[in-house]
């Protein structure tokens, strides 16, 4: 008995990239998230603090966009708590924000901030820096790491 010829099978398209959008305001996050999405993206989004925290434990994103000035925990503690979790530090953080004082930036950045941007942003250099952080190597070591100490023979 012979079997019919089998079609050939098209390889699975790679899932999408996850991105957690915290913006508190509506239209801003709209036209985000929108254009996002219309890059391939798969996009959670929270519009304070507390939303944000929760979003990232239920969507393990692979990066997220976060605002500062938001309710009930500004992006400034938020950047900091996700930054000092062992398990959470490797998710690439871009801060996009109207905050942009040269101080809002640099505390950002010591917050572990991979990125900041400031608002009105251009859509494509926010798609390029997100291209940029995805396609870091996941193990290279993280600005403030010590490097692994090894011992020469004796």
């Amino acid at each position: 008995m012979t079997l019919p010829p089998q079609e050939p099978v098209a390889p699975a398209p790679p899932p999408k990239k996850k991105i957690l959008l915290v913006e508190d305001e509506a239209n801003m996050m709209e036209l985000l998230k929108y254009r996002l999405e219309e890059n391939s993206y798969a996009v959670a989004t929270a519009a304070d603090g507390y939303a944000a925290l929760n979003q990232v434990r239920a969507v393990k994103p692979d990066l997220i966009i976060l605002d500062l000035m938001l309710p009930k925990i500004d992006g400034y503690t938020i950047c900091r708590l996700l930054k000092f979790n062992d398990d959470l530090r490797r998710i690439p953080v871009i801060i996009l924000s109207a905050r942009s004082t040269e101080e809002d930036i640099r505390r950002g950045l010591s917050l572990g901030a991979d990125a900041f941007m400031t608002k009105p942003y251009e859509s494509a250099v926010l798609l390029a820096k997100i291209t940029e952080l995805l396609a870091r190597d996941p193990d290279a070591p993280l600005p403030g790491d010590s490097p692994v100490a090894t011992q020469s023979p004796a």
